[in-house]
């Protein structure tokens, strides 16, 4: 008789040919012949036609969406269902940005639906390799007027009244709908991002794209988009510890945290109605619950059902992960403030024997320390 229990999941990378994109992903092992790039490496998918396909379990060979139809609340959380049905709510992708990428801006959710689309586009980056002099385009310098943005516009000049950040390796940025924003070149990152592939893109360098032909711009839909205000917050600002559960980004749309990892971790998520993605950005790891367990390289994600209450993480050596769900608390409009929020965030439950697994460090006793 098959066993039918849900699992941690593992999928197969769907890979990008992008006419900015460059060959690093290869250095993590994965092999995207023939395609002659790979911009972008779609680690987890639900977005219509691009849906990642499980590789392990009684579910292989199925798509993420097939296994949400079945195990609905029990895969992704009762209440998240409730909320995105069918849909998987994260897209997870890794960038490599050998050139730089065009100059766009994503639409709320408000704005794509009234243009027919399900959702808009919020994200975040975290940088995994930043080349020297690496530049990110990250909201306008100062605040402008839409008059002011289409006269730089129309000279091509846009860039000299956007924000430049110089990013390294650890950093972390988020992008809500509505940032005007870019990658530059020689950059290679994990991006966190609502379920939906809506770009405008504004300017692109007067660029062919793969097919030789110059790719098209979307200067007059992206206006009613853009967020002309000065930009306030750029590169994240976070410290952490081995071992230790740090938060890096908390919005309706998902949570992120890093986890160094040098021993074996034991979490519990009880309390938690999501879904949760391990992504390893650095190291080899792996996670077990549910009685599996699922091993993974740097650029390779794992899935945990919502349903799985203790989940174990083990690396050889060192590793790096970042841990991503959907709180419901975060869009539930209840009247609460989220702002320091941490009544969902998981704590570990330390076993008492310190050479087996850490005993908890809460996200309050990190920050004050």
């Amino acid at each position: 008789m098959i066993d039918t229990t849900l699992y941690p999941m593992k999928f197969l990378p769907l890979f990008k040919n992008k006419v900015w994109g460059g060959n690093k992903l290869k250095s993590l092992g994965f092999d995207y012949d023939p395609l002659p790039n790979c911009g972008e490496l779609w680690a987890l998918s639900g977005v219509k036609d691009n849906e990642s396909v499980i590789t392990n379990g009684f579910l292989a060979d199925n798509t993420l969406n097939e296994a949400l139809e079945i195990y609905m609340g029990e895969l992704i959380g009762e209440k998240n269902f409730d909320h995105f049905g069918t849909e998987f709510p994260l897209l997870i992708k890794l960038i490599d940005a050998n050139d730089k990428l065009s100059i766009q801006v994503h639409p709320d959710d408000q704005l794509a639906q009234t243009r027919g689309m399900e959702n808009g586009k919020t994200e975040m980056w975290y940088i995994i390799e930043a080349e020297k002099d690496a530049q990110i385009i990250d909201g306008f310098e100062k605040s402008v007027t839409r008059e002011e943005y289409q006269h730089y516009l129309d000279l091509g000049h846009l860039e000299d009244i956007l924000h430049v950040e110089h990013p390294q390796a650890g950093d972390v940025l988020y992008i809500p709908a509505g940032r005007v924003h870019a990658l530059g070149k020689g950059l290679l990152l994990a991006e966190i991002q609502q379920t939906s592939d809506c770009t405008y893109r504004l300017y692109d360098y007067n660029r062919p794209g793969t097919d030789g032909r110059l790719r098209e711009l979307h200067t007059a839909e992206a206006l009613d988009a853009i967020d002309f205000s000065e930009l306030r917050q750029g590169i994240t600002r976070y410290n952490y510890r081995e071992n230790t559960t740090t938060q890096l980004v908390e919005c309706p749309y998902f949570t992120t945290n890093i986890i160094p990892l040098a021993k074996p971790l034991r979490k519990n998520f009880a309390q938690l109605d999501s879904f949760v993605i391990y992504l390893c950005i650095e190291g080899i790891a792996a996670v077990k619950t549910l009685g599996h367990i699922a091993p993974m390289h740097a650029g390779e994600c794992v899935l945990v059902p919502a349903v799985a209450e203790e989940v174990e993480l083990f690396s050889e050596g060192k590793a790096k992960l970042l841990e991503i769900y959907v709180d419901p608390d975060q869009w539930v409009d209840n009247g609460r403030s989220h702002v320091r929020d941490f009544d969902w965030v998981a704590r570990f439950i330390g076993s008492g024997n310190p050479d087996d697994y850490l005993d908890d460090l809460s996200t309050e006793e990190t920050e004050e320390s």
